[in-house]
């Protein structure tokens, strides 16, 4: 697992709209990238919905919110598709970027593990939250961030 102060490790994924985000690319904004084991499931889509739901505090706080699963393309734009996701949900298929953040053990691994990483806006990590609630993790990031 990533320790605060570490650089995060740089990835470029295709999203679920078929366009390629890099993490360099973000420097100067925060960026909450939330690892969900399986697409349109009860917890990720709890926990997807919770950012949807606040996702303009996130973007008043220079917030970018990144979700990212091993699902291909497809499942991951039916899942943005059906619960109106106004954010990325990026594509591990390989699991680099899984095993690099430490949401899994291989590139054998079936799922992520639900964990997040608060990176700041040089790209290095603020935050681990390795004991994610789905429900109420949009909200505690957002409690974090803001010293509530």
């Amino acid at each position: 697992m990533l320790k605060i102060g570490e650089t995060a490790p740089d990835f470029t994924l295709p999203t679920h709209e078929g366009r390629r985000i890099s993490l360099a690319k973000l420097r100067g904004r925060k960026v909450i990238l939330w690892f969900y084991p399986e697409a349109d499931t009860p917890g990720c889509t709890s926990e997807g919905c919770g950012f949807r739901d606040q996702i303009s505090d996130f973007e008043q706080n220079n917030i970018q919110v990144l979700g990212i699963s091993f699902n291909d393309v497809e499942r991951n734009a039916a899942f943005a598709e059906k619960f109106k996701f106004p954010f990325p949900l990026l594509c591990d298929t390989d699991r680099s970027v899984g095993i690099a953040y430490g949401a899994c053990a291989d590139s054998r691994a079936r799922h992520a593990s639900r964990v997040s990483i608060l990176i700041d806006e040089d790209g290095n990590v603020a935050r681990v939250y390795d004991n994610v609630n789905p429900r109420d993790h949009p909200a505690q990031v957002l409690a974090d961030v803001l010293g509530v």
